[in-house]
């Protein structure tokens, strides 16, 4: 008996200057990585180990129909706020109750908000008229706030501030208007002295270090000064790949995680860095205009989201490094060290792949 398969199953579903373009980002992340870490081969294996479970998530929801994720994003959104909600009683964490422990494995449930953020705003602005009206407005942020919320409380600020990011690009997508965004700005910086009462000590300690580093060079400003030297003294060309003295001496902080991007700049200068952003570009490039290509609202409002959340993850690291935002604990993707974050990642760009894949399909 011959076997039925289902029309929308034609493999492989991807979009080949995509996947060259997360290859490339990848490849050099493994280089960078073999430097940073102090040339140790495992930690080197462990990242391709997690890229292979990440790209194995991408090819499989590339061939997932849109439609199909339309349909699980509520289910995936109230998963995410239940996992949230149970770092509160069984949260683990060195000081902070961010990871559940499965006993195999150990995650972070903000890593799954990253999509079903997006996914929910493009889930509830898809059947309306857009530009959304007030009420939608509200609706939508009320569904960005409740996970940012419940991240925060962690403590997890940085990431909560993307996961908002991240909805709210929807929301910029659906046509809002300027004067709305305006007004949504002044509020949130009319709450900001709010926010500093609410804040741990710790990370009102990384906003005084932001303004000014210099006033504790040994203590809270150190991992920032020693970054932007590590910047500055790679020049145009760099030290040479392996040659850099600030990561060599372990100087530099969290090296071969969130500061990884100034071991970059030391050893392979401007001209290195300039090449990993413009792979960057070219990635973000490519997923809005997978978006331009969408024929309804939301696998429009989805992919165009994920790209430039993606864009934020990037600006949010290059300026915490060299000193232009404060530390937030934000990773360079697809190049720092590091698991959830690249299958999370990888992830969203399967869901881009399947919304290029099909693409002539209306349902």
């Amino acid at each position: 008996m011959r076997r039925v398969i289902p029309g929308w199953v034609k493999w492989p579903q991807l979009d080949a200057p995509l996947l060259i373009g997360l290859l490339l980002v990848m490849s050099f992340g493994l280089i960078v990585l073999y430097s940073a870490s102090g040339q140790n081969m495992d930690m080197v294996y462990r990242q391709a180990a997690r890229m292979g479970v990440g790209l194995l998530a991408l090819l499989v929801l590339s061939q997932v129909p849109p439609h199909m994720f339309r349909i699980w994003t509520p289910w995936l959104y109230a998963l995410g706020i239940l996992l949230l909600l149970a770092t509160w009683a069984v949260g683990v964490g060195r000081g902070a109750e961010r990871w559940l422990d499965l006993g195999v494995f150990r995650f972070q449930p903000s890593e799954i908000m990253k999509l079903a953020v997006p996914m929910m705003m493009a889930w509830y602005l898809h059947p309306r008229r857009l530009p959304p009206d007030v009420l939608s407005i509200v609706v939508s942020l009320v569904v960005i706030a409740a996970p940012a919320v419940l991240i925060a409380r962690q403590p997890d600020l940085g990431t909560a501030l993307l996961v908002a990011v991240s909805g709210g690009f929807a929301l910029f997508l659906a046509g809002l208007q300027w004067r709305i965004m305006l007004g949504i700005a002044a509020a949130a910086a009319a709450a900001a002295p709010a926010l500093w009462l609410v804040m741990h000590e710790y990370q009102r300690d990384r906003v005084r270090t932001f303004l000014d580093p210099e006033s504790d060079p040994l203590g809270t400003g150190w991992n920032i000064i020693q970054s932007k030297i590590a910047v500055g003294s790679g020049g145009i060309t760099g030290k040479g790949w392996l040659n850099g003295t600030q990561s060599r001496l372990e100087f530099i902080p969290e090296r071969h995680t969130d500061f990884i991007l100034a071991v970059l700049s030391e050893e392979l200068g401007l001209m290195g860095v300039l090449l990993l952003f413009a792979l960057y570009l070219f990635v973000v490039g490519r997923g809005l205009y997978i978006a331009s290509l969408a024929r309804s609202t939301y696998p429009r409002l989805l992919a165009g989201s994920l790209s430039l959340t993606f864009f934020v993850y990037v600006l949010v690291n290059a300026g915490m490094v060299s000193g232009l935002l404060p530390v937030v604990g934000v990773p360079l993707p697809l190049i720092s060290y590091g698991g959830t974050s690249i299958v999370t990642l990888l992830a969203g760009f399967g869901i881009l792949m399947s919304i290029y894949g099909h693409r002539n399909f209306i349902r």
